[in-house]
């Protein structure tokens, strides 16, 4: 008698943790955005890598991986891809609200998603997301408030996403979770010496170390543990689905948190991203790996 309600909750206690997930990350760029007065978003950067590196390396000890040179060159450009993706889109953020350029970022994984299905349905995927990218990306307008540069750093933030995902998936075939760790070490070494060329002594202000540790968690290690459980519990495909609804999560993290208000054609041009991405990911092919957000 209970077996109908055991599955419900089955089903939904992923779909929660997901949730759970992109609330988490969004909320730690809304609090990493308030370093950015203080260390830049260089060096906010480079200590959010650094404090998840020292705890990815405690909980998951990637020093246990095995890795060959093959391995080992595609775990270094997965580590790479991720510092990008972190640097880049807290640049973005310095000018462009976080529901704009998570929606920006996004079009990496979009993408890749499309590129693992090529039928005529995904032209019309492709047309949302570029109506999606003009209403977006102030083209020729000058009276517009999104800044163009921060719109580029936002989708050089996506082409690193694009390189992380299609990385991470042949690093992680033979270490799984373990790549991330080593992964986010590779970020760290990577990033951090632009952080402490740019932000210097002011890493190492008492007041900022809670504050880095905080957006250490709730952007890297809960949301990946998180992710990783989910993943396990649900399809492929439905996680890729639930995972393109982050976009809107960023907008409404960046409204409550940061006071950002969007304009009626930014929330259109974000909800047409976000259509795009669902209908991608449910027209991909059903061997094709989900998106893992990791900004």
């Amino acid at each position: 008698m209970n077996t109908p309600h055991r599955s419900l909750a089955s089903t939904l206690f992923p779909i929660a943790l997901l949730l759970i997930a992109m609330a988490s990350i969004q909320s730690g760029a809304s609090l990493a955005k308030g370093m950015f007065p203080i260390v830049g978003a260089q060096g906010t950067t480079a200590l959010r890598l650094i404090f998840a590196s020292v705890l990815m390396l405690l909980i998951l000890r990637p020093w246990r991986a095995r890795l060959d040179a093959s391995t080992l060159r595609n775990v270094i450009i997965y580590g790479m891809a991720l510092g990008g993706m972190n640097f880049l889109f807290y640049m973005s953020l310095r000018s462009v609200p976080l529901g704009v350029a998570v929606a920006l970022e996004f079009t990496g994984p979009l993408t890749v998603a499309l590129l693992a299905s090529r039928r005529a349905l995904d032209f019309v995927w492709i047309a949302l997301a570029v109506a999606g990218l003009l209403l977006l990306i102030p083209v020729g307008q000058t009276d517009t408030g999104l800044d163009l540069v921060g719109a580029l750093y936002a989708l050089g933030a996506g082409v690193c996403w694009a390189l992380y995902i299609l990385y991470g998936q042949r690093a992680g075939a033979e270490n799984g979770i373990q790549t991330a760790a080593l992964g986010v070490v590779i970020a760290a070494l990577f990033v951090a010496p632009i952080g402490i060329v740019h932000a210097g002594a002011a890493l190492l202000s008492p007041a900022l170390l809670p504050v880095a540790l905080a957006v250490a968690i709730l952007s890297t290690a809960l949301p990946y543990s998180l992710e990783m459980v989910a993943l396990t519990r649900m399809p492929a495909r439905t996680f890729g689905t639930l995972m393109s609804i982050e976009p809107a999560f960023g907008a409404l993290s960046g409204l409550l948190f940061l006071g950002e208000k969007l304009t009626l054609w930014q929330w259109l041009a974000i909800l047409a991203i976000i259509c795009a991405s669902v209908g991608a990911t449910l027209s991909m092919k059903r061997d094709a790996v989900p998106p893992v957000a990791a900004d």
